[in-house]
Formats: structure tokens, C-alpha cells, sequence
């Protein structure tokens, strides 16, 4: 599946190239706006995973500029911006979905097959387990129809938990789902932490330690 990158930071764009070609992704790399241009009119891809800020314009810019052309390729923003007026803005000009940096590899490749899927009109976005529905795309979360505020690790962690409900987690891949691939350079105690701050939200039993195992999200109250 042949999918087009731009991204200007050297490492992450090296890092998502190999690490989506493991996955079975096949991705063309480029650092500024006038080569993917230019890749696009030669190319028939499946999805582009754009950065936002770019050192030829910003990635906004662009997506809205295809948008107007009338080009409809699948388009996920991958970006360190985390302001919900940029989230919001993305998807008003066009973005099918919204990832920030750090990001976990598995989680891109997870969304960027959620974006084909529903492409092609065979999957929802929305994750639900019991009384909780998490939207990834507008990053909204309820619990009895009532809005929760969540933190951006809350956010993450509460939807790595949703993508598995009743399913032991091991706090590596947890933490990975906090993280990204940096996980080894954070603070031993950051997934607790984070666990703590969830359970406050969510009751004190939504989320079983499983000892020696991990974590798991109860599907039911």
C-alpha cells in the first residue's frame, strides 16, 4: 500500500519510512511542500501523513490548497501542535485524522488502516466500551453522555485502553501508547501516575491491576 510522508524532521521521517515498511506499508519521503507536489501528480497513493510545519509553508496551507483542487486523498496530520483550535482547523479544511508527536508506530499504522477502512466505507472511528465513547478525530470523550476533559496522556492512554477493552495491557505497551518510541527516556512512575489520574476520572474500578500482567479496561461499570 503506497503512501506518501512529509515530513521534514530527518529522524522521524527515516524512523516512520522503515517503521511502516515493517508494517507493510510501502512510503514515499519528502521534506517540503513542492516535492510532494510534485510525487502527487505521479502517484496514485492511498493516504498522506503530513507535518505541519514545513520549511517551505505550512502543512494547513497545503491541505487546504489540495482540498480547493478538489483532491480527496486520505490525509493525516501528524504534528507536535496540540491546541484544539489547530485540531479543530485541520479537520474543517479536510484531515481525516489527527495524530501529535510522539507517536507509537503500531498506533500510525493502526489509523492510517482506520482511514482506508473508512475509506472505503467499512469501519466507524468512534471506540465504545460500555458507557465510555471516545471520537479520536475531534479528540472528544463522554461517559454517560457527559463530557470528560482529559489531558493529552490521559487521552492517549484512555484510548489505547479502548482499542482492547477487556484485554490485559502490559505497562510496556502502555507506556509506548503514552510515549512513542521514547518510552525508555521517561520517568519510571509516568504510566501510574497517569493510571491514577484516569481512575479519578473514570471510577476506581474501571481500571484493573492485573499483578505481574498489567492493566485492563472493564468493559462494564
Amino acid at each position: 500500500m503506497k503512501i506518501l510522508l512529509l515530513e521534514d524532521d530527518a529522524l522521524l521521517g527515516e524512523c516512520a519510512r522503515v517503521g511502516l515498511a515493517q508494517r507493510e506499508f510501502s512510503v514515499d519521503w519528502v521534506t517540503e511542500m513542492a516535492s510532494a507536489r510534485r510525487m502527487l501528480q505521479g502517484h496514485d497513493y492511498a493516504c498522506m501523513l503530513l507535518d505541519l510545519g514545513l520549511p517551505d509553508g505550512d502543512g494547513l496551507g497545503f491541505l487546504k490548497e489540495l482540498r480547493d483542487a478538489d483532491n480527496t486523498i486520505p490525509v493525516i496530520i501528524i504534528t507536535a501542535r496540540y491546541e484544539v483550535e489547530e485540531r479543530i482547523k485541520g479537520l474543517e479544511y479536510g484531515a481525516d485524522d489527527y495524530l501529535t508527536k510522539p507517536y507509537s508506530l503500531d498506533e500510525l499504522a493502526a489509523r492510517l488502516r482506520a482511514v482506508l477502512r473508512r475509506r472505503d466505507g467499512r469501519a466507524s472511528n468512534i471506540l465504545i466500551s460500555g458507557n465510555i465513547r471516545m471520537d479520536p478525530l475531534t479528540m472528544t470523550t463522554q461517559m454517560d453522555g457527559r463530557d470528560i476533559e482529559l489531558s493529552p496522556m490521559e487521552f492517549r492512554l484512555l484510548r489505547a485502553f479502548l482499542q482492547q477493552p477487556g484485554k490485559i495491557q502490559t505497562r510496556e505497551s502502555l507506556l509506548q501508547a503514552l510515549c512513542g518510541d521514547d518510552m525508555e527516556e521517561v520517568a519510571s512512575n509516568l504510566l501510574d501516575v497517569h493510571i491514577h489520574h484516569l481512575r479519578k476520572k473514570l471510577g476506581s474500578e474501571r481500571i484493573k491491576t492485573v499483578r505481574g500482567l498489567g492493566y485492563m479496561l472493564l468493559q462494564e461499570d
